[in-house]
Parts: C-alpha cells; sequence; structure tokens
C-alpha cells in the first residue's frame, strides 16, 4: 500500500517539478543491416523510481500468481469436479485466478528478455503479446485441468507427482552450482550475511519450482552468476522440458482413463483426453510462432527455433543410418566369418577321395 502510494505521489508530481539531478544511461538498439548504435537517454530521479517500483510490481505480480492464483485456481476446480456442479461466482473467481496466472508467466517472458538483452533496448509489439497470451492460456488451463482429473482419482498418488516434479525444479539450480566448484555468492545483497542469502537464493529456487509446475519458466536460475540468471538461450533445455512435460499429462491422462469413477460417467473420455492433448499442443505452437516470428531479440539469435529443429532432426536421422550401417556391417562380418569357417572343411572333403584313388593306384601297380 505504501508503495503505491508513494508511485501516485511520483507520478502526480513528474510533470510539474523540474530535477537537477538525472542519470544518463545507454542502450543499443537492435541491429540493422548488421549494424547497432548506441543510444544515450536521460533518466531523472522520478522516472528511475518509477522504473524500480515497475520491476517490483511485476515481481510481486509472478509471486502472487503461481504461489496464490494457482494453488487456488487447481482447489477451485478440483472441488466444481467433484461436486459436478459450478456456481457463477466461482467461475468468475477461477476466471480471474486464470487471468492472474498468465498475467504472472506474461511477466516472466517480458522479465526474462530484458534481462538476457539487458544491454539493448528491447521493444515489445502488440502481436508478441498476444501470442505469448495465448501460449500461456493454452498451457496452463490444459495443466490445471489434467492435474485436477488425475487428483480426482488418484488422490493419495498425486502428492508423489507434486513431489518429484517440485524438488526436481527446486534442486537442479543447485545441483548445477555445485557440480560448477562456484565459490558462494556474496553480491547478491551488501547487508544480508551468508545465511540471509542463502534464505533468499532457497526463495527464489522455490518460486522457479513453482512456476515449473504449471508452465515453462522462460528464466532459467544459474546460482554462481551475478545475476542469477543464465543469459544464453537454450533450445534443447526448452526441447527437453516440453517434450518431458506432454509425456507426463499423457501419462496422468491415461492413469484417469484406467482409474475413473462413475462421476464421469457422462464424460467422452477419449475425447477429453484428445481436446487436452491438442490444446497442450497448440501452446507449443503459439511458443514456436512467438519465438519465431515476434520475438524482439530474434535478430540477436545464434539460431532460430526452425534452425536448431532442423538440426535436431538430422543429428537424429545421422544417429539412425549410422546405427544401420554399424548393424549391417555386423551382419556382414559374421557371413565372412561364418564362409571362411566353411571352406577349410570343404578342402579337407574334396582331398580324401585324392588319396583315396592314390592308394588305389598304388595296389593296382
Amino acid at each position: 500500500m505504501k508503495r503505491c502510494f508513494e508511485v501516485l505521489c511520483i507520478y502526480c508530481q513528474s510533470g510539474h517539478i523540474e530535477e537537477p539531478y538525472v542519470s544518463i544511461t545507454k542502450k543499443r538498439q537492435m541491429p540493422k543491416n548488421g549494424f547497432s548504435e548506441e543510444i544515450e537517454k536521460e533518466v531523472g530521479q522520478a522516472e528511475g523510481k518509477m522504473f524500480t517500483h515497475r520491476s517490483a510490481f511485476s515481481r510481486a505480480s509472478v509471486i502472487q500468481a503461481f504461489l496464490g492464483s494457482a494453488p487456488q485456481l487447481t482447489l477451485q476446480l478440483y472441488i466444481s469436479t467433484l461436486q459436478q456442479n459450478i456456481t457463477a461466482g466461482r467461475c468468475v473467481c477461477m476466471l480471474l485466478s486464470l487471468l492472474s496466472i498468465v498475467y504472472g508467466a506474461l511477466r516472466c517472458n517480458i522479465l526474462a528478455i530484458k534481462i538476457k538483452y539487458d544491454e539493448y533496448d528491447v521493444k515489445v509489439k502488440p502481436l508478441a503479446y498476444v501470442c505469448i497470451f495465448l501460449w500461456r492460456s493454452f498451457e496452463i488451463a490444459t495443466r490445471v485441468i489434467v492435474l485436477v482429473l488425475f487428483t480426482s482419482v488418484l488422490k493419495a498418488w498425486v502428492v508423489l507427482v507434486i513431489f518429484i516434479n517440485f524438488f526436481s525444479f527446486f534442486l537442479y539450480p543447485w545441483i548445477l552450482f555445485w557440480c560448477s566448484g562456484s565459490p558462494f555468492p556474496e553480491n547478491i545483497e551488501k547487508a544480508l550475511s551468508r545465511v540471509g542469502t542463502t534464505i533468499v537464493l532457497c526463495f527464489l529456487t522455490f518460486l522457479y519450482a513453482g512456476i515449473n509446475m504449471f508452465c515453462w519458466s522462460a528464466v532459467q536460475l544459474k546460482i554462481n552468476s551475478p545475476d542469477l540468471i543464465s543469459k544464453s538461450q537454450n533450445w534443447y533445455r526448452l526441447l527437453v522440458y516440453y517434450m518431458l512435460r506432454f509425456i507426463e499429462n499423457a501419462f496422468l491422462l491415461l492413469m484417469w482413463y484406467i482409474f475413473k469413477t462413475d462421476i464421469y460417467m457422462y464424460v467422452c473420455a477419449p475425447l477429453l483426453i484428445l481436446k487436452l492433448l491438442i490444446g497442450y499442443c497448440t501452446a507449443i505452437l503459439f511458443m514456436l510462432i512467438f519465438y519465431q516470428f515476434f520475438h524482439p531479440c530474434k535478430k540477436l539469435f545464434s539460431s532460430s527455433v526452425s534452425e536448431s529443429f532442423q538440426r535436431w532432426l538430422k543429428c537424429i536421422c545421422c544417429q539412425c543410418r549410422w546405427q544401420k550401417s554399424s548393424t549391417s556391417a555386423g551382419k556382414t562380418d559374421a557371413r565372412s566369418s561364418g564362409d571362411r569357417d566353411e571352406t577349410p572343411s570343404s578342402s579337407k572333403i574334396s582331398s580324401m577321395p585324392s588319396q583315396i584313388l592314390n592308394a588305389d593306384e598304388l595296389c593296382s601297380a
């Protein structure tokens, strides 16, 4: 509340009071024809404070979305499924929760872009926002429905699913940090002690795991980095995440289909499974469209999505050809060794009659 009041006061006074001190920031424009110009911009104290508050609001929206709205939406949909009834008020609450989660995921994408390309003047176009919104809406909606369906028939096993998902993403940044052998980060905040820094890092990894439970986080934690975020664009990690998530969703839907109860008597289960899988594939399609056509920094990519996908297919094809050639070479070697084993035996058999003839000739002589 205090922060909101301060932002309102700064916004109202920004055009009336002349600021004596300004800071100069340097940003590079997106490269055009292979060239990138550096531009300077004066930033006043009021604008700097507004930027700080805006960043704080963005982070708060992400925290509220995935640690508040996501569990609330899942619980409300679960109760509605068991009661086989949904009221207008609950429907509005679930819609608002879904929009809150989608907005938090959208802020994750924009935050990841601005952190990775901090040196550039990034401008996100409206079509990019629309594409991200559709991508995140399909992804989060299908994920929540799959979890609710599985929970409604296998209540005890969902604890294991959540445990594996959550702790896998929670421990993954720490495992990478321990394997790197880097020293413990001390530059997060000067006022924090080692214990305080550990608590902050644990909370960040907790939020990171909560986001990845429902959707791709877009921000990859890197504890041994000063910015705590990896600035490299790893297409293969993105591919592995969505492949594993698709397989997991299909498996959970299969378990729901096998153990479904009488409350789904009037539900066409195969059609519902098909719709959910198509919905998740639609989310992946919008994600590929965004990275291929609407990403504000696509000119800075070392390789596009289509090029990386083609390389991945070529690697798979080359591996398959190598396996086929190795198996065919093994078969030819086996045949040649078999022919070598058969050749001496035939020569021995053919030499026996000649020896008999020679003995008969000697006797007749």
